[in-house]
């Protein structure tokens, strides 16, 4: 069968090197992505102009978008007790064990007494008990760990600006550099994508990303303004019970797949392979699974960005897209298991 997989891998502190995104590209891959919510704006330029004296490969940029995430925080890790008291301040502070602030800045303002927080994959949730002009006081109601530039989310519906200053920024700047291919965070409704859309360009590729309801309740219209689109499973986690995603990505795949649009699905591939030489036979099964489902991408995040074995996980999901393209519904155990 002929197979035409796109990986889409993301750079970071483990992979940004020479030599690892050489090795890389020599794999075969489709873009690599620099995550605007990880990469500080000063130093976006720097690595544009290293990457592209170290591959062909086309950049990705993928926006930082509609999202509240934590300001810094002492040591860039602090960890909170259940009952324990936090001053959430407007403006940014550096957290510590009494307070910590969320960016972008003044969103606290539209909380209100009752509502729940959740930080992180930990789980670190707080209700807010009280509120006046510069901060709230909350209290943990589920302890754990927080630190610096961590998305959160809260149980109702927040109004954010599409695209950030940061975002802005990286786009001219992209435009700049020739970058024509670019991730939309949180693609919530057709007019944030068209607005998105005029930023970039015409020409320019365009991947939505599926991260919320808002989403999937206007997925046809955001399909149909979008070159691509993106499942992130880990921020759609913290709105759709996690039970449900795997149902939540049959439904999208099968949508992109009617109407000829390529779709990718991110978080949690080779999870294991941060700190693991190979992965679980759970995660071989789920991409495996996804590809089958019909995905035609699929995207390394932390496991290439942050993880101890960049190179292996895509020679990992490299040597499974090959099982795929050999394998039939009619393929007997004899054909699965020869070389």
């Amino acid at each position: 069968m002929t197979v035409n997989q796109k990986l889409l891998i993301t750079l970071g502190p483990s992979s940004l090197k020479k030599s690892v995104v050489q090795e890389i590209s020599d794999l075969g891959i489709y873009l690599f992505r620099i995550n605007l919510s990880h990469t500080p704006i000063e130093r976006l330029n720097d690595i544009i102009n290293k990457i592209k004296s170290w591959t062909d490969v086309p950049i990705c940029l993928d926006s930082e978008g509609a999202q509240i995430r934590t300001g810094k925080v002492k040591n860039n890790c602090v960890r909170y007790s259940a009952g324990d008291n936090l001053k959430i301040h407007n403006e940014s502070v550096i957290g510590d064990n009494e307070n910590l602030s969320f960016y972008p800045n003044n969103i606290i303002k539209q909380f209100q007494i009752g509502d729940i927080i959740n930080v992180d994959f930990d789980s670190v949730c707080l209700k807010i008990l009280s509120i006046d002009k510069e901060s709230c006081n909350s209290i943990v109601e589920i302890g754990g760990t927080i630190r610096s530039n961590r998305a959160a989310d809260i149980d109702k519906d927040i109004d954010f600006n599409a695209v950030t200053n940061k975002d802005y920024a990286a786009i001219q700047l992209g435009k700049e550099q020739g970058i024509t291919n670019y991730a939309f965070s949180f693609a919530n409704c057709i007019s944030d994508v068209k607005y998105f859309r005029k930023l970039i360009g015409s020409k320019s590729n365009l991947i939505s990303k599926i991260e919320s309801i808002r989403g999937i309740k206007n997925l046809d219209d955001i399909i149909d303004s979008s070159n691509e689109i993106l499942i992130d499973r880990g921020d759609l986690s913290r709105q759709v019970p996690i039970e449900k995603i795997p149902f939540i990505q049959r439904k999208i795949i099968s949508r992109a797949v009617s109407k000829n649009t390529n779709v990718f699905v991110a978080t949690n591939l080779l999870e294991s392979m941060n700190h693991s030489i190979l992965p679980t036979r759970a995660e071989v099964n789920d991409v495996a699974s996804t590809m089958i489902m019909g995905a035609n991408g699929l995207v390394l995040a932390g496991e290439t960005a942050i993880g101890t074995n960049p190179v292996q996980c895509v020679k990992i999901i490299k040597s499974m897209i090959n099982e795929y393209s050999k394998w039939t519904p009619k393929s007997s155990f004899d054909d699965i298991l020869a070389n």
